[in-house]
């Protein structure tokens, strides 16, 4: 639902009957609701140390099922039948990734896993070396495989579909 969202492109598009547009329908994405991302930045707050970055773990979603979804959700309340709504690949835009990465492997070898979140230590412990970084909820202090939305599971279409309507993410009053 933030400005950077496709949902409400998505919605709009199936409010005019359609085309949705997708630029590939091998596009994955990492799926946070704004409750979530407050909860982020409160939790960093009260988490932090010094210096660290905080990546929540999140669910993930092809883009194409997320737009299928939308279609099958909305239609209707908009008097279209889902089956009518066409989606157009237009292609990948310049400097638009397939997937987004929240760690990359460089990165995996200063990380720590908590219960809800990746901790990135910082880069330069030296600048930092003061701190005694110590977490409550330590999982693992191994991290092997970066953290970015082609290689993680994804939400089943039932499973968007609940986190879409728990998260009140299907209903727009300005679209």
């Amino acid at each position: 639902g933030s400005r950077g969202s496709v949902i409400p492109i998505f919605h709009e598009q199936i409010r005019q009957g359609g085309p949705v547009t997708l630029t590939d329908s091998k596009m994955t994405r990492f799926i946070m609701s704004i409750k979530e991302a407050v909860k982020l930045v409160i939790d960093s707050a009260s988490y932090a140390c010094g210096g660290e970055v905080f990546i929540t773990k999140m669910p993930v979603v092809r883009i194409q099922e997320l737009a299928e979804v939308m279609i099958q959700e909305l239609a209707p309340l908009y008097n279209h039948r889902p089956e009518t709504i066409q989606i157009d690949t237009i292609g990948v835009k310049p400097g638009e990734k397939m997937y987004e990465e929240l760690m990359n492997l460089e990165e995996t070898r200063r990380a720590w896993e908590l219960t809800n979140y990746f901790v990135v230590l910082p880069a330069f412990a030296r600048l930092y070396h003061s701190i005694n970084y110590s977490y409550s909820d330590v999982i693992s202090k191994n991290i092997t495989k970066p953290y970015h939305s082609e290689i993680e599971t994804k939400l089943s279409k039932h499973q968007l579909a609940e986190f879409l309507k728990k998260n009140n993410l299907l209903k727009f009053e300005d679209v």
